[in-house]
């Protein structure tokens, strides 16, 4: 006689087995194999605003997938035209070394108005093919090489990446961390103010009023003003512990409570005011909307330039806040965090739907720190306001006259 009770738990089992392979199926997850991703923290339990804080949206740095894999996800929805997932970047890792940078923007900058004009992200994009991504690779050689091929007429870059299979796919992903950062712009030239008694008042005045000179090159700043000393370190990926253990997805840069902080890129403030992760921070915008700057832990009590609000436009090389230790608190204004230092951070945005949430895209500000620490802002302070401004002015374009 068959033992049905026994054969009633084994078919028990397995119905239950069948139904949690159904679960796991729609769920994305291959049975008898671990998901591809970790899972991000529980969003819901962070609020909008709390999720604009680089410190604690750590959901952003577990999406990483090659650029192979990046490639066969995009040609897998381009097959199916029912897929309702966009065809975007979903994951960038940055660690252009900031020599390959500085050397390919003085490519750039020599060659500008030549016969043959390079192009550093188009340099730096080849470079990314090349090593896959992994600049540890990187040798000048290998830059100077490429550059001497495209000068000499031998090859356009066209040509010369048509066998590069991820070629564009760095070119995208590097444009958007430095597209802006290089170009034309307008730098305040001042003129004497030493006047000669024949001549006109108008004469004095043309003089003495500031006059504007084209120019070509690096126009992203340092987000430290030149003058006031600092620290730092790769730190992008290291633990954080306040409200979660989480990733730090920034770069912080020590210093001195107190010291000028400055807009790397002219755009749009966006955010402004208290987060209990980053205390009094700033966040602006690209005037493309591809990157989102973060700067946190600004000082107590005045954190912010005089007279910046919310909508404002900024231009690069303003100061635009001071340095402090503010954070790690929900009731505003409060000092909790232990060392004062600038919390920088950047992120990139290929679609609306990376804004916020898990789909954002972090990338480390270490290397582009050190490359932009070669162009900081000259700044002078007002002993009667305390406040410290620009020396010489900049615009993206001529001004109005």
């Amino acid at each position: 006689m068959p033992n049905y009770r026994n054969l009633k738990i084994a078919l028990g089992i397995e119905a239950a087995a069948v139904a949690l392979c159904a679960v796991l199926l729609a769920s994305g997850v291959t049975p008898g194999t671990e998901p591809s991703h970790p899972q991000a923290p529980d969003r819901k339990a962070v609020s909008a605003e709390d999720s604009r804080d680089l410190e604690q949206t750590a959901a952003g740095i577990w999406k990483k997938e090659s650029a192979e894999n990046q490639d066969a996800g995009r040609n897998a929805d381009s097959k199916n035209p029912d897929s309702e997932q966009k065809d975007y970047i979903k994951w960038v890792d940055f660690d252009v070394t900031a020599e390959a940078m500085k050397r390919a923007c003085q490519y750039d900058t020599d060659t500008y108005g030549k016969e043959v004009h390079l192009d550093w992200i188009d340099l730096l994009a080849i470079l990314g093919a090349k090593y896959g991504g992994d600049f540890k690779r990187y040798r000048a050689d290998d830059l100077d090489s490429i550059a001497e091929t495209l000068l000499s007429g031998e090859s356009a870059v066209g040509d010369y990446t048509k066998d590069m299979k991820y070629f564009s796919y760095y070119r995208e992903a590097y444009g958007a961390v430095l597209g802006g950062m290089v170009g034309e712009y307008q730098l305040e030239q001042p003129q004497g103010t030493e006047s000669r008694p024949e001549k006109s008042k108008a004469e004095s005045a043309e003089e003495t009023s500031p006059h504007w000179k084209s120019c070509y090159g690096l126009k992203a700043f340092s987000p430290i003003a030149k003058g006031f000393p600092y620290s730092d370190f790769d730190d992008f990926g290291v633990a954080r512990s306040y409200g979660y253990r989480r990733s730090h997805l920034g770069h912080d840069l020590m210093g001195q409570v107190g010291t000028p902080i400055i807009s790397v890129e002219s755009g749009k403030v966006t955010a402004l005011g208290w987060n209990q992760y980053g205390g009094w921070r700033i966040g602006i915008e690209s005037f493309d909307k591809k990157r989102y700057y973060y700067y946190a832990h600004l000082r107590q009590n005045r954190p912010y330039a005089e007279g910046l609000k919310e909508g404002d436009i900024v231009q690069a090389g303003d100061v635009i806040g001071y340095m402090g230790r503010t954070g790690y608190s929900k009731k505003e204004n409060v000092n909790n965090i232990d060392e004062s230092h600038l919390h920088f951070g950047l992120q990139l945005i290929f679609d609306e739907s990376q804004r916020e949430g898990s789909g954002e895209i972090w990338v480390s500000g270490y290397e582009l720190v050190r490359f932009l620490s070669g162009n900081r802002s000259e700044v002078i302070r007002n002993d009667e306001t305390k406040e410290w401004t620009r020396i010489y002015q900049m615009h993206p374009s001529a001004p109005a006259s």
